[in-house]
This record gives C-alpha cells, structure tokens and sequence, in this order.
C-alpha cells in the first residue's frame, strides 16, 4: 500500500496541472517529501510567479495504513495557504476503486478551494428555575 503514496501524488499532481495550467500567471511547484517505512508523504503546492518569487498555495499529507480485514486506505488531508481549514478524505482500497479518478476528485475538491467557516454564535446558558416545594 505504501507503493501507492507517490503514485497518488503524481496523479493528483496530473489533475490540477489540467485543470489549471498556468495558475496565477504562473506556474506550478511542488515539493515531495515520502517516508514509505511511516506511510506518509507530504505534497507541498506553490506557484512561481513570471518575477521568479513563489507563492505558496497550500499542502496535501497523506497517510497509507492497513485496516483490520487486511485491505488498504489512503487518508488525505487538505490544507489551504491562509487559512485554518482541513478537510480530510478517506479512500479505501475496494475492488472498483480507481486510484486516479480518486486523484482527480481530491484535486478538484483541493482546487475548489478552503470551506467556508461556519459562524458559531454563543448561546446564553438556560438557568433553571427554583424547585417550588409543594405540600
């Protein structure tokens, strides 16, 4: 399963270099870091600007591990340059699963952008009424 780290990140790499070919005016940069014995690897996404500068963009870790039954799961997590948001996603190895159209909805999912925070509003606590003695 640990095979599938760098696979992945290539075709996840594939799929945003199709969908956007010269981000920002630019274009893209990606720095690999894989520790197969772990099961980890880390994308890091940046774009070179035409004035040589890099903007960082945001990052995708991922996590190879084995399930109790013996298969195989990829856990990704999201992460935007800016912002706090994470989404994580969770692809199990199944019989009909198709690694690079993974790849490819995780990218899309990444290109979309960080989720929108949910405001939380703070609630006022109830006080609970005196307990009346009856009798």
């Amino acid at each position: 399963m640990n095979s599938r780290l760098l696979s992945f990140l290539s075709d996840f790499e594939r799929a945003l270099q199709a969908d956007d070919p010269s981000p920002d005016d630019g274009s893209w940069q990606t720095s690999r870091a894989v520790n197969y014995r772990s099961g980890l690897a880390r994308l890091q996404l940046g774009v070179r600007l035409p004035d040589q500068g890099m903007k960082n963009r945001g990052s995708v870790l991922l996590q190879s591990y084995m399930l109790a039954d013996g298969s195989g799961c990829l856990k990704a997590q999201l992460n935007w340059a800016g912002s706090e948001a994470t989404v994580m996603h969770s692809i199990f190895a199944k019989p009909d699963c198709s690694w690079k159209t993974e790849a490819r909805r995780l990218a899309a999912t990444w290109m979309a952008g960080a989720p929108a925070h949910v405001a939380v509003t703070a609630v006022e606590p109830m006080v609970a009424e005196p307990a009346v003695a009856v009798g």
